[in-house]
């Protein structure tokens, strides 16, 4: 089974390399990882995607537990949560009836053409993975000439819970569309 994995980490030089030497080193393998700043430019979040039964990401949990950088690890998988992956590619896309389909092929994934050249465009598309996945195969007999995917990232939805206390400042949040 397939675990999305979040980890809060102390934004330090080196977090990285220790927590993937640490997971390499026990033998276990990161389908895909994502790190970026969090709200408080001090740390950090990681999302891994490991493959393996409960034991076994327990036990990676209980690892990343155990780095002083690491602030706490939580297992989302069983949580409902949002996921998204990124990625560009270029596509062969001479003017003309082929660039035309591709562009109505972007407008199906709801993706955009975020550059135009003069013999190929490059894509952005966003989405969950299996969205992914269809477009690259959608678009690969275009010819692809490069690509580049993000790792996943994942939120838990609706993550209050009645033990949690909102800030005094949530109740005056106005959520604009």
């Amino acid at each position: 089974m397939r675990h999305v994995i979040s980890a809060v980490v102390q934004n330090v030089p080196g977090v990285l390399a220790h927590i993937s030497g640490m997971l390499a080193s026990r033998g276990y393998n990161i389908d895909s990882l994502a790190v970026g700043e969090t709200e408080d430019p001090a740390l950090s979040r990681m999302t891994f995607v490991v493959v393996g039964d409960d034991k076994v990401v327990e036990q990676v949990r209980k690892q990343l537990e155990k780095i002083v950088t690491v602030v706490h690890v939580h297992d989302i998988s069983s949580q409902e949560f949002v996921e998204r992956d990124l990625m560009l590619v270029k596509v062969a896309a001479e003017i003309g009836t082929k660039r035309t389909e591709i562009r109505e092929l972007v407008d199906i994934f709801r993706g955009r053409i975020v550059d135009v050249g003069y013999a190929d465009v490059i894509v952005e598309i966003s989405g969950q993975e299996s969205k992914v996945q269809a477009f690259i195969e959608r678009i690969r007999p275009f010819g692809i000439l490069e690509l580049v995917r993000t790792g996943r990232i994942a939120m838990v939805r609706g993550s209050h819970t009645p033990e949690q206390e909102l800030p005094d400042s949530a109740s005056e949040v106005e959520f604009v569309a």
